[in-house]
């Protein structure tokens, strides 16, 4: 029998088993959309109208980006119904089974920034609304205590694991999209679509702020990538492909509600870059409570880090994980907040997530054609498992061609990256305009296919059926 919802869930990320399969594509939307139904991703929201753009401005770069990073999305959601693990355990087919630590450093990365953006944001409100309603205004010290139960709150979730994640999305997506809608009437009155922007743009000039815009809206999207499979490996692998893709897509695609939530409104506030304090100034009291209920919710990504990392610390089980790296996101919190400018330190994580993750996707959506859907779920635990050798041990536990790939496409990206916290000595590279994102995307998709070719892979990675468009030799494993 499957874990009950009020249970503590046992599995880690050893393979489910088939009968426990029992989850559809539709509650791979609801996990998807109701992780970023959230006032994490309307945060996100505000940036292009902090970053100086128009509000037209702003929601076509925030359509572009959410758009482009769904696209880049979708393919992910096919691993999980094969290997019935999670796609950074999955990618160990690719970057090999001790290579795979990539996916978990960025499922770490990507756990810490919107576990912190969630908590901060929440903290806030709450002492927002502390000074609107009783007229008290706690300071830090009321910040911090909110800071902490908020996060103690999530973690409890996290660790109750995925069949209660799910239980609460359900409700969520219901909760906090009528909240959201509520806010046509709230601020309907006041909302002006000509606004104009602040006249200051970012990076100086139009289009490197536009751009910058959308690829920062690209974050959301992008950041889902590591954690994709935590949901899927619930999902039989006889559901149709199509509706694997779509499920996601759909999920993101359904996140313009609160980005647009978050465009909209941040061109109310008296300054965007303090968006929290201003809008729970504007808000009618009325709607202020159900603002705030709203705020509290937190993020799916670190239900996923914790799971992750107690399969490379084995000591630690799921719950000990993620407890750990909850921990670890409360301090970037204190620090970012009270120590740090916030919304920079967001800039550049979400930076980060787009030029780190990005290409990781892409070599694994290469290696899914490459290889017809040909997964060993038992091959894959060999890490995990403490042993070695297997199908996927490749060169002392990692495939170097998708090294060679991945790290030119992150260095690269990062070298032309402009951004106010990441700007790389090519940044003008293109006349001020970030490429970064088209130079890291074209770097892994040219450089793995090329290298699988010229230094074919073994040929017992790609199981019975011979590979696509690459040298099916029979080669024996690597050392």
């Amino acid at each position: 029998m499957g874990d009950k919802v009020t249970e503590v869930e046992q599995h880690g990320i050893a393979p489910i088993p088939p009968e426990e399969q029992t989850s559809r594509p539709r509650d791979l939307f609801r996990m998807a959309f109701g992780g970023a139904n959230t006032f994490a991703t309307i945060i996100l929201g505000t940036l292009p109208i902090a970053f100086g753009l128009s509000f037209w401005a702003a929601a076509a770069a925030t359509v572009a980006g959410v758009v482009v990073g769904a696209l880049v999305l979708s393919p992910m959601s096919l691993f999980g119904p094969l290997t019935r693990t999670n796609n950074a355990v999955s990618s160990g087919a690719h970057f090999g089974v001790v290579g795979r630590c990539v996916g978990s450093f960025l499922s770490l990365l990507t756990a810490i920034t919107f576990f912190a953006i969630s908590v901060w944001v929440s903290g806030d409100a709450v002492a927002g609304a502390a000074q609107r309603l009783f007229g008290f205004d706690g300071g830090e010290v009321l910040r911090g205590v909110a800071y902490g139960v908020i996060a103690l709150a999530t973690l409890v979730v996290c660790i109750y694991g995925y069949r209660f994640m799910l239980l609460v999305n359900r409700v969520a997506v219901v909760l906090g999209t009528a909240i959201m809608l509520l806010g046509i009437v709230a601020y309907g009155g006041t909302f002006d679509p000509g606004f104009a922007g602040t006249g200051t743009y970012a990076l100086g000039d139009f289009w490197p702020t536009w751009i910058l815009a959308a690829l920062t809206t690209m974050a959301n999207p992008i950041s889902f990538g590591a954690f994709l499979g935590d949901w899927t490996r619930y999902i039989p692998a006889r559901h149709s492909r199509r509706s694997l893709l779509a499920a996601p897509f759909l999920a993101q695609v359904a996140t313009l509600l609160p980005f647009g939530f978050g465009i909209a409104t941040a061109t109310l506030v008296a300054d965007p870059a303090d968006y929290i304090t201003g809008l729970t100034a504007i808000s009618p009291l009325w709607y202020a409570i159900p603002l705030i209920g709203g705020l509290s919710t937190g993020t799916t990504s670190l239900y996923g880090t914790g799971l992750d990392f107690s399969s490379i610390f084995v000591r630690l089980s799921r719950v000990q994980a993620t407890l750990l790296i909850g921990s670890l996101s409360v301090v970037f919190i204190f620090v970012g907040n009270f120590v740090l400018d916030m919304v920079s330190s967001i800039n550049a994580f979400a930076t980060l997530i787009v030029l780190c993750t990005s290409p990781w996707m892409v070599i694994m959506m290469i290696g899914f054609v490459l290889r017809r859907g040909f997964y060993d779920p038992d091959d894959l635990q060999v890490f995990n498992q403490g042993r070695k050798g297997g199908r996927y041990w490749f060169t002392r536990g990692v495939n170097w061609r998708a090294m060679a790939a991945w790290i030119p496409a992150t260095t690269l990206g990062l070298l032309t990256a402009n951004t106010p916290m990441i700007a790389g000595p090519f940044k003008d590279i293109a006349g001020g305009v970030d490429v970064s994102m088209v130079v890291t995307l074209c770097t892994a998709a040219i450089a793995y296919p090329v290298l699988v070719k010229l230094f074919p892979e073994p040929r017992e990675v790609y199981g019975p059926a011979a590979p696509v468009a690459t040298p099916a030799v029979a080669l024996a494993q690597e050392a």
